[in-house]
């Protein structure tokens, strides 16, 4: 049974609600609708200029509208007369394809339609800086190998401690907060949940974590490599197949005991192998859309960091439980993909997660080789194994020259993906930076 808002604002005190929906560089756009309207618009929708946005639209294009999926909403916990509701992009009567929770939902009815549910849990990283975000809020955060640290960590306890009370009250299931490998950096995290569930909760914690940061006259940020020479912001994703509900009794048919070969004795089963085979053989085209943007690059691609480790991957290669792969299998039944980025796109990373497992199951893929090895220290001995795209250019090409890939995340999503995208890439090399002036000014 459908919620009805109007009774779910009369029960709580909701005065207003925001009208959410996220555009294909990870934006967040909304409408703040008075309460006495929301009737109408979880009937119709509320309106958009779609072009005023990132999406591939011009200004001829008719109203966008955003429909409210109530199963989403969100009482705002610091402004408790607002409620927050994810909607999905409609115009003249259709699903708009190219928005990305309408990619994700296809994704999902795609699996479904075999049977499968995707289940995920994500890993979130964030910094702390000053209002002008120039620099590390706290100025006695400067340790060499900052991570867990139990002191910075409590003087940023206020901030901490209100995101997590709001976790707890929401029944989000968090369940540890930790000073993350960088100074200055923090990660939280909660239960995992079906993939448009998690998709829907990390937009909503993005906005939050940046709210709460504000009021402490803090910002956050989620760019991929926010401060030279430190960790970047990787957002990790755990990742299982359940069977779909009504069929079975709930499985998880990634898990299997006393399996044997590279993956059976780490407890994934031949379906969990073939998706984890999809990953592999669609990661160089997966980055684009991993890791969205100019600044991804500096992240998988970087130096040693001042910790000692950049806790990024550079190559594609999996492995058991250790975390210098791209992959790893931490435990029976599920993966961690550590490629994507604190851009990615919530709704995105899921949709393209799902579409290349799928893409792997069809295929029956074989993930390649389990390499058990250090690869910060020793991955110079790795033969075979792809390196991940140095640039967003080289990401984009390697996304688009992969027809299985685009075509299955849907033609229309990635050809306005692409051209924007690009955009934005001829947009950087246009732009003359500080470095040509001190390498080239005398050549």
């Amino acid at each position: 049974m459908t919620l009805d808002l109007a009774q779910f604002a009369a029960e709580r005190g909701i005065k207003y609600f925001m009208i959410s929906y996220t555009d294909l560089f990870g934006g967040q756009r909304a409408k703040l609708v008075p309460t006495q309207a929301i009737a109408d618009m979880q009937r119709d929708g509320a309106g958009f200029a779609g072009f005023a946005t990132w999406l591939d639209l011009t200004p001829a294009h008719p109203d966008m509208l955003a429909v409210p999926d109530p199963s989403s909403v969100i009482q705002i916990p610091w402004k408790p007369e607002v409620a927050w509701v994810a909607a999905d992009c409609v115009m003249e009567g259709q699903d708009v394809a190219q928005a990305p929770r309408n990619v994700l939902r296809r994704q999902i009815a795609a699996a479904a339609a075999e049977g499968l549910h995707v289940k995920t849990g994500i890993e979130a990283e964030f910094f702390l800086l000053t209002a002008d975000g120039q620099q590390i809020s706290d100025p006695y955060d400067t340790a060499a190998k900052p991570c867990y640290d139990q002191q910075a960590i409590m003087r940023r306890y206020d901030v901490v401690r209100e995101i997590c009370d709001y976790m707890l009250d929401l029944g989000w299931g968090p369940y540890q907060n930790d000073h993350e490998d960088a100074n200055g950096q923090f990660e939280m995290n909660w239960e995992y949940d079906d993939a448009l569930a998690t998709a829907d909760k990390h937009s909503f914690f993005k906005f939050m974590v940046k709210s709460v940061a504000e009021k402490h006259g803090l910002r956050a940020t989620f760019m991929p490599k926010p401060i030279e020479g430190l960790t970047g912001n990787g957002c990790h994703v755990h990742v299982s197949v359940w069977d779909a509900p009504g069929k079975g009794k709930g499985r998880n048919a990634f898990a299997i005991q006393g399996g044997t070969g590279p993956t059976g004795e780490l407890g994934l089963s031949e379906q969990g192998a073939q998706f984890l085979g999809g990953i592999m053989k669609h990661a160089s085209a997966l980055a684009a859309i991993t890791n969205p943007t100019v600044n991804s690059y500096k992240r998988i691609n970087a130096p040693r960091t001042m910790s000692g480790a950049t806790w990024a991957p550079n190559s594609v290669t999996w492995t058991g439980n250790n975390r210098t792969h791209m992959v790893r299998v931490p435990g029976p039944g599920r993966f961690e993909l550590r490629l994507p980025d604190g851009a990615a796109n919530p709704y995105l990373l899921q949709a393209v997660i799902i579409a290349a497992g799928l893409s792997g199951i069809h295929a029956k893929a074989d993930p390649g080789k389990r390499w058990d090895i250090d690869m910060y220290a020793e991955g110079h001995k790795v033969e075979g194994a792809p390196k991940l795209p140095l640039n967003l250019l080289d990401a984009l090409r390697a996304y688009e020259a992969d027809s299985e890939l685009t075509e299955m995340m849907g033609a229309d999503f990635s050809r306005a993906f692409l051209k924007l995208k690009r955009q934005e890439w001829n947009s950087f090399v246009s732009h003359f930076s500080r470095w040509e002036r001190e390498n080239t000014l005398d050549i």
